[in-house]
């Protein structure tokens, strides 16, 4: 075997682990199947040496100063082998214990269609479930010049909107940039010296930017200060038609459109007061709420811009589990009737309990069923009125007899530990035997925040689309494009390429009936493995080897043709791919 082939990977005198000094001959961009019994040295051979030397070999690549991190790799007991390429193991491993890892972050179709939604993605608000619009300067400045031609109006910068406050430092501020009229709870007023509002009051105060009477020959003036209009109200303003009649603050205006006969012209409805309201962000028109122009961020559970600010995007939270907390109510409190506390003994926290009991005449020696509510809420919640000093008596003689304390409750106490950065580990593992994992109250289970699950495609939000198996999900995306705008199917071109490519990976390895929400700690030895060859299938790499430990396991016998499909096409694009394997199938189907 001293010849080099090109077209085989040549291993000599192998001795690792149960090989005893063979040699063997692998022909290269093949599907090869490496079978025998149990203790055969199947995987001595792929993995123990194979493997192992492309690693060391790949290692060995990296500068000296690099090694000294990773550390050699030990050459394995073989004396040569040639016709070796670059070398990937896809074996059975669960190891990713991340809680944050889900089947839609490995595959990172979820990546994608987090891109999709800040694209085109469109925005309801959670008050009315509304569609919500934005507007451009150059729009509202033509919106206006439709609805208002040949009418006096006011342009309004919104500075307070339902606040408490005199706000006599901002009536100078804005006096003093040379503005004259503002608007008070609905009411146009001129800015005077020290002028105050009433600061036990909720108000909103606009500022008059310019008034004006709607007519071409004031169209620059009218998009100077509808800029100008937008800059000081934060993106949002307001447009007062001066016919109108003023209402306060309290008036509910009739929510219609001026120039209701035209139909193809887009006008907000006029708010409280009977002003049009205009945003260059999303705003719902009804109330006035506003969410912030989308990016990918705002759909990960792994970011602080679109986490549930609740569960941290893991979308389950640690409760306190009361039957952990008293689990036989028989005993008293002093023999161990509340867990956490445990018996009577000289510790810190217990003499809180004894002082606490002390000064709300609580019995600990009676058992805790026999105690009322109210005092067993005070032992276990504290008092949560007043935190009384309490004279805590100690039975040390390395400390004083009795000092002033405080008894924040069982409950509190073990929720701080909990949540505390400074708890070390150990003590966040012993608070949370009292603790029960739950669905998050606030997303429930969708990991994200109030205003991304509000953005939907088809009525669909992107919780909801990871909630699908994934044949329902490729379904789903199959002909979308014909589903919505032309615009968006244009935008959205390049992205669905690639959320159906990789799909499509999933559902030819078998994978069907995972959801991109699906945890990956819960996955199989098999399905991990086939999610990763699902992900180098996508990858188009060449001139790999690749070597898979039994990928059949776990998978039904109807999807094996697909696992054979997809081991193929990991060939067919010019790879060696080496697989420990019983299936029958699969040995037929193999090239060696």
């Amino acid at each position: 075997m001293s010849q080099v082939n090109n077209d085989q990977i040549v291993v000599e005198g192998a001795r690792v682990h149960n090989l005893k000094n063979i040699d063997v001959e692998i022909p290269k961009n093949k599907l090869v199947v490496i079978t025998g019994i149990s203790g055969s040295g199947k995987s001595s051979l792929a993995f123990d040496t194979i493997y192992a030397e492309g690693q060391r070999r790949y290692m060995e690549t990296f500068g000296a100063y690099a090694r000294q991190f990773v550390g050699d790799m030990e050459r394995p007991d073989v004396d040569k082998i040639t016709g070796l390429s670059p070398v990937i193991s896809i074996e059975q491993k669960t190891t990713n214990k991340n809680p944050r890892s889900t089947v839609g972050t490995i595959t990172e179709v979820y990546d994608f269609m987090r891109l999709l939604y800040a694209r085109i993605g469109e925005a309801y608000s959670y008050n009315t479930s509304k569609k919500m619009v934005k507007w451009s300067e150059e729009e509202i400045v033509d919106n206006i010049f439709r609805r208002f031609d040949g009418q006096k109006i006011s342009l309004l910068a919104p500075l307070v909107r339902g606040r408490k406050g005199h706000y006599r430092e901002l009536f100078e501020e804005i006096r003093k940039k040379g503005f004259v009229k503002v608007r008070v709870d609905g009411e146009i007023k001129d800015l005077a010296p020290k002028m105050q509002v009433d600061r036990y009051k909720i108000h909103d105060i606009e500022v008059v930017v310019d008034r004006l009477k709607v007519g071409d020959d004031f169209r620059v003036r009218i998009s100077q200060s509808v800029q100008q209009t937008l800059k000081m109200g934060k993106d949002l303003m307001m447009v007062l038609p001066e016919n109108e009649e003023p209402k306060s603050r309290n008036q509910k205006a009739k929510s219609k459109n001026l120039f209701d006969s035209d139909e193809s012209v887009a006008y907000p409805p006029l708010g409280d007061g009977g002003v049009a309201l205009y945003s260059k962000q999303l705003m719902c028109e009804d109330t006035g709420l506003s969410y912030e122009e989308p990016s990918p961020n705002a759909f990960s559970f792994n970011s602080p811009y679109g986490a549930c600010p609740t569960c941290k995007g893991l979308g389950n939270v640690f409760t306190i589990d009361m039957d952990e907390i008293l689990p036989d109510s028989s005993l008293s409190v002093k023999e161990g009737g509340i867990k956490p506390l445990g018996e009577e003994r000289e510790a810190s926290v217990f003499n809180q309990v004894v002082a606490f009991a002390k000064k709300y005449k609580i019995k600990l020696d009676v058992p805790v069923s026999k105690l009322p509510k109210e005092q067993l809420d005070l032992l276990l919640f504290g008092d949560k009125n007043i935190n009384p000093s309490l004279e805590v008596d100690v039975n040390d003689e390395t400390v004083p007899d009795a000092y002033t304390g405080s008894y924040e409750g069982i409950i509190p106490m073990l929720k701080r530990w909990f949540g505390s950065s400074h708890s070390t580990e150990g003590l966040r593992e012993w608070v949370q035997q009292f603790m029960t994992l739950k669905t998050c109250g606030t997303c429930n289970g969708a990991r994200l925040k109030k205003e991304s699950l509000w953005f939907k495609i088809e009525n669909r939000n992107i919780a909801e689309l990871s909630e699908m198996n994934l044949d329902n999900l490729a379904a789903w995306f199959d002909g979308l494009e014909l589903r919505i705008s032309n615009k968006q199917a244009t935008i959205a071109k390049d992205v669905l390429k690639e959320i159906r490519e990789r799909l499509q990976f999933l559902l030819n390895v078998g994978l069907t009936y995972l959801t991109l929400n699906r945890s990956s700690r819960t996955l199989s030895g098999g399905e991990s493995q086939r999610i990763r060859l699902a992900t180098q299938i996508g990858s188009q790499l060449q001139g790999i080897t690749y070597i898979l430990d039994e990928p059949s396991i776990g998978l039904h016998q109807r999807d094996n043709h697909r696992l054979i499909d997809a081991l193929k096409n990991l060939r067919d694009v010019g790879n060696s791919v080496l697989v420990v394997e019983h299936d029958k199938d699969i040995m037929l189907a193999a090239d060696h």
